[in-house]
């Protein structure tokens, strides 16, 4: 897709942005990092992929001065909650299940990721979006529908329940504060 109209000149609303390549470039690692952290890595590169196919469609109508990073963790968080709703809707598995081989996790650290899964959800999510996708509180609170200090609250709350059942935690930079 370009921005370019058949005659030559710039689509309507596209003038003065960034290219879209670049927008995925620069924010791609984010958001895939907050799939990750929300959905856990089978369904993540789903919802990422997902991610910029609505966003490509939006890009032209985003105003030039919108926060992209704060707008894609937003749809990213909307794409992460369709994939949630459409596993509850699949078929419930067979009690044989075939003997696979899981996928690579492509160094994914496991502990850290089942640590973040059982984490309550808006903790999850406040942590994924300001320590992974290094959003500030004020759009972690647009995203999750609350208030900057409720935001900054799942945040701490977060990372206290991690640095207590994530076995790395007291060993990882920064160590115990």
């Amino acid at each position: 897709m370009t921005s370019l109209s058949a005659r030559g000149d710039r689509l309507a609303g596209v003038a003065g942005k960034q290219p879209f390549e670049t927008i995925v470039s620069a924010h791609g690692m984010t958001v895939l990092r907050v799939c990750r952290a929300v959905l856990g890595p089978v369904d993540a590169d789903d919802a990422w992929a997902e991610t910029f196919l609505s966003a490509i469609q939006a890009y032209p109508q985003l105003p030039a001065d919108a926060n992209i990073e704060a707008w894609l963790v937003t749809i990213a968080r909307r794409k992460a909650i369709d994939v949630t709703r459409a596993a509850a809707r699949r078929a419930v598995p067979v009690p044989e299940v075939p003997d696979t081989v899981a996928p690579a996790r492509n160094g994914v650290d496991d502990d850290l990721a089942d640590a973040l899964a059982v984490l309550p959800t808006k903790q999850r999510h406040a942590v994924a979006y300001h320590y992974l996708a290094d959003l500030s509180y004020i759009d972690v609170a647009d995203i999750l529908g609350g208030s900057t200090d409720a935001a900054r609250r799942a945040a701490a709350d977060g990372i206290a329940n991690l640095r207590r059942i994530y076995p790395g935690a007291a060993t990882e930079k920064g160590g115990d504060r």
